[in-house]
């Protein structure tokens, strides 16, 4: 039995070390890409193009625009915390209006460019382009629909694509024992995310990225040993309310979350619309991937129940003692061991990169 349970150690293991590479290339590689332009005068434009970079490599990203817009002076940029930025001015004549702007390149990438525009009179328009649809026109005034529609994809987008946030919800399901404790517990967590994400967003509350991404990972790690814990039978606070456990990393997930849209914003004029529907676009992914994963160990824990039954059968003294709750600790240990290592190796590689 040991030796078996060894053996699921080993694979766990492996499968770590080959997934963390690529899991963080990934997730590097879907960050959106973002520009930004601010009016500065009557006809003329500051521009601010951000583009995700390993080192001194960057995404082969540039920003187009049709020969109504004339270049001031040639861009200027650099590297900076795993961003390119380039600055340089325009003018335009009709104060962009018209203007076709499109981002060459991007049908080539798994990532999404965000287009912020600012007005000196208030006014504000929000762009998502993808692959499918690098390019667009500058209208002479946003619908606060577009606004909505836009933040609600790139709330929705974050959670799928952000895989740590996702790591921590599973070992939430996995410490959990049952759909009420949950629910509990996955209301707690989108609470306190929410209440961070709000407090980031008006600029109440401002914290060095870094050093929240090394504790978003952490928290992974502590779960994770938690569960392990759990199956050993003791009985922590974690473990009896994983609600608090929830709330508490839930406030710096909500950090994390703002992280991702500090450099884009949210448009002045409409605050409280951007904010609320990129949270719902976050709920929305959430509730995907719980009920998938739902699905799929429910799935599991049957087929190995079946399993059991096919190998143990005639031999009833066995079978009766092989129930439904072994067959989740066979399936919960690799999974959280593998869990585990691949959050404490992104901890490691995060607090080793606060110093340089």
């Amino acid at each position: 039995m040991r030796l078996y349970f060894s053996g699921w150690v080993a694979v766990c293991l492996l499968v770590t070390c080959t997934l963390v590479t690529p899991l963080n290339s990934i997730a590097h590689e879907l960050r959106p890409a973002y520009l930004q332009i601010e009016q500065l005068d009557a006809q003329r434009f500051g521009i601010t193009w951000r583009v995700p970079a390993r080192g001194q490599l960057r995404l082969s990203l540039d920003v187009q625009m049709d020969r109504s817009a004339s270049p001031l002076y040639p861009p200027s940029g650099g590297f900076n915390m795993g961003v390119y930025t380039e600055r340089w001015q325009i003018h335009h004549p009709n104060a962009l209006s018209g203007l076709s702007i499109a981002i060459k390149g991007l049908e080539h990438t798994l990532t999404d460019a965000l287009v912020r525009i600012s007005w000196l009179d208030g006014r504000e328009q929000i762009q998502r382009l993808m692959p499918d649809r690098p390019g667009f026109t500058v209208k002479a005034q946003e619908a606060h629909s577009q606004i909505a529609l836009t933040y609600f994809y790139f709330g929705l987008e974050h959670i799928l694509l952000g895989i740590d946030h996702l790591l921590f919800v599973l070992v939430l399901m996995l410490l959990c024992g049952g759909w009420r404790q949950l629910l509990l517990t996955i209301t707690a967590f989108t609470l306190a995310h929410s209440i961070t994400l709000a407090g980031a967003a008006l600029g109440h509350i401002s914290l060095p990225q870094a050093p929240v991404e090394a504790v978003i990972t952490l928290s992974i790690v502590f779960t994770a040993s938690e569960i392990l814990a759990k199956q050993r039978g003791k009985r922590s606070m974690a473990i009896r309310f994983p609600w608090l456990v929830a709330f508490g990393f839930g406030l710096l997930h909500g950090l994390g979350f703002a992280g991702a849209v500090t450099d884009i914003g949210f448009p002045q004029g409409a605050v409280p619309l951007a904010l609320l529907t990129f949270n719902l676009g976050v709920e929305l992914g959430q509730l995907v991937f719980i009920t998938i994963m739902a699905s799929l160990f429910w799935a599991l824990r049957c087929t190995h129940w079946r399993v059991q039954q096919w190998r143990f059968r005639g031999r009833q003294s066995i079978k009766e003692n092989w129930n439904r709750d072994k067959a989740a600790v066979w399936i919960t240990a690799p999974l959280t061991y593998t869990i585990g290592g691949i959050a404490f190796c992104w901890c490691l590689e995060n607090i080793l990169s606060l110093f340089p």
